[in-house]
């Protein structure tokens, strides 16, 4: 079977890709998010691979950052600036190449979709 005949659905780079662009401005993922939304859990090093391949001007991919929110490149590299800016042209606090997310905010999926809270009952004595 060609490559080019090959469903995208059964090639987890483009896999990975979508799941990098449905990632919405303002917010950020890690590695380990992408490939588990790409259905590859566990693979979040070929998540990071893949978009170090990344040829696309128009891939989010500054929305992905390491497990602890930090930023994968070198302090100070060209890299690293690059995404402390367009982080932060997006509205998203950047300090000393890390972004402190919370425990809400930190699954973008469980934050849409998971049921609302249970209201919190009191004892009453």
């Amino acid at each position: 079977m060609a490559a080019a005949s090959r469903n995208p659905k059964d090639d987890p780079a483009a896999r990975i890709l979508a799941a990098v662009r449905a990632i919405p401005p303002g917010q950020v993922a890690g590695y380990g998010e992408v490939a588990r939304r790409a259905g590859l859990p566990g693979r979040a090093r070929l998540a990071a691979r893949v978009l170090s391949g990344n040829t696309d001007p128009q891939l989010p991919w500054h929305r992905v950052l390491r497990a602890d929110g930090r930023i994968a490149f070198p302090e100070g590299s060209s890299g690293w600036r690059e995404q402390c800016q367009r982080l932060r042209a997006e509205g998203v606090r950047v300090e000393g190449g890390r972004v402190r997310r919370t425990g809400e905010a930190a699954d973008i999926d469980a934050a849409l979709w998971a049921p609302p809270p249970s209201p919190r009952r009191t004892r009453s004595r």
